[in-house]
């Protein structure tokens, strides 16, 4: 991440390429790049834009997951439309884009690993969606989203079900009991919270999970079991 502030005419030029647009306000653009560690005295940060482009992309990657797939029943476009909103798909598409380079943080994040970075790329991007729809509407944001969210919604071959329901009914015919998940730890400031949940299906190994929300960390810690009892496979694909 970048600890230098960009202007905003940088910024547009460096982000033109990437989105396929010119951005005009570039007041909005540094703001749309600026965490909540560098905002300074002005108090602008790009919280409140990333509010805003987590619901434009889940409304386009919903509608576009819609018309791809005609036959497929709700719980199965639930489950596509997660895999192509969480937080890893997020911050591979950032570092796509570029964003880490761009985004001005304060210094104590330069060197962030783990969960941490990925949260922060994520938001950043959601971030950058909401830019281009304030600047051109629906139509431009969709056009970004499509260019790279589409291929990897073409590359998925399966939807999983939701861990937590599989492996309750795998805990039901291995176990006789229900998993139970406890709430290890909880991190960061309450805007980007980081959770750490913890799951255990009667006498086997507990497994922990880590996420944004407690549902996130728990389908990590639950999904953590499945691959290591050999319910899923590491690929992808479950049995």
């Amino acid at each position: 991440m970048a600890t230098r502030k960009l202007s905003g005419e940088a910024l547009a030029i460096a982000l033109q390429a990437p989105t396929g647009h010119l951005f005009r306000d570039h007041a909005r653009l540094r703001r749309a790049l600026t965490h909540a560690s560098a905002r300074g005295s002005t108090g602008a940060d790009y919280e409140r834009l990333e509010f805003l482009g987590d619901r434009v992309l889940g409304l386009v990657i919903a509608d576009m997951l819609f018309n791809a797939y005609p036959d497929a029943p709700e719980g199965e476009l639930s489950l596509r439309l997660n895999a192509l909103v969480n937080a890893e798909t997020l911050a591979e598409i950032a570092e796509e884009v570029g964003l880490p380079q761009l985004v001005h943080t304060g210094s104590e994040l330069r060197s962030i690993e783990g969960r941490k970075r990925v949260n922060l790329r994520a938001d950043a991007l959601e971030s950058l969606i909401a830019a281009l729809f304030l600047e051109g509407g629906l139509e431009l944001a969709r056009k970004f989203i499509r260019r790279y969210w589409e291929p990897r919604s073409s590359a998925v071959r399966e939807a999983r079900r939701d861990p937590k329901t599989e492996l309750q009914e795998w805990a039901h015919q291995a176990a006789g009991t229900t998993p139970a998940y406890t709430l290890e730890g909880r991190e960061g400031p309450d805007h980007d919270p980081v959770f750490t949940i913890s799951v255990r299906v009667g006498s086997f190994e507990p497994a922990t999970g880590v996420g944004r929300s407690k549902r996130e960390a728990e389908q990590a810690a639950a999904t953590a079991v499945l691959l290591r009892e050999g319910v899923w496979q590491k690929e992808g694909a479950h049995d």
